[in-house]
């Protein structure tokens, strides 16, 4: 996108930037669950193919990140400080690193989540997953946001979404805590080195929803200011 098309988005909308960035790394972040299924069936070759694109989507949302810090006017009036709108791209922009690391990682070294596990690691997956689709109604907020001033009613949906989505980070804690126990009980039957790595995978998997949460935090202490 050119430095003037994407100056002319900002005139329509000072946060459409940041909604798209949004949008883009919430792609990226799901494309975990497709990753995943294809390393369960030993298919190394679909999961190669899945993680660069992954790889693909965190660039663009690097590019689009790039193209916001260099084009975001300093004199924009809004009720949002543009430093508040860099830090909230900031949190939304380790969303896709973290994504595009598990899938790494995991394909680097060939890690398979234990069978016994598989089925509850989707469901620990799939609900850190909601937290960054939650975060992305978040941000998909904004605009009416602004076109309320950041008063009214709007302020009280986007409140009871950023609640939503801290329940929903909350339950992510308790079902990797549950996966770290069946993981221990596992230990003598597995590979020592890949234990250490599956432990670190249902960490970073885990870091989606805490840095989604991140984002709503955020939001909510730009609308409480």
């Amino acid at each position: 996108m050119s430095s003037n098309s994407f100056l002319g988005v900002f005139a329509k909308s000072p946060l459409k930037p940041l909604e798209d960035h949004m949008n883009v790394v919430h792609k990226c972040a799901q494309g975990l669950l497709p990753f995943f299924e294809s390393t369960f069936k030993d298919d190394w070759s679909a999961a190669e193919t899945l993680q660069r694109e992954i790889s693909r989507l965190e660039k663009a949302a690097d590019e689009l990140k790039r193209e916001l810090r260099v084009n975001l006017p300093g004199g924009i009036f809004m009720p949002i400080q543009r430093q508040d709108l860099l830090d909230l791209l900031t949190q939304q922009d380790k969303i896709a690193n973290k994504a595009k690391d598990i899938s790494g990682r995991v394909l680097g070294r060939k890690l398979l989540i234990p069978q016994t596990l598989q089925t509850h690691f989707i469901a620990y997956l799939e609900r850190c997953l909601a937290a960054t689709q939650q975060a992305q109604k978040v941000i998909n907020e904004l605009d009416d946001l602004l076109e309320t001033g950041f008063k009214g009613r709007e302020v009280r949906i986007v409140e009871d979404m950023i609640e939503e989505l801290d329940r929903i980070e909350d339950d992510t804690d308790g079902i990797q805590v549950e996966l770290r126990q069946e993981l221990h009980a596992l230990e003598p039957t597995l590979n020592p080195v890949d234990v250490m790595f599956l432990y670190n995978i249902f960490e970073l998997v885990g870091e989606l929803a805490d840095v989604s949460e991140r984002v709503g935090s955020r939001l909510e202490l730009m609308l409480a200011a």
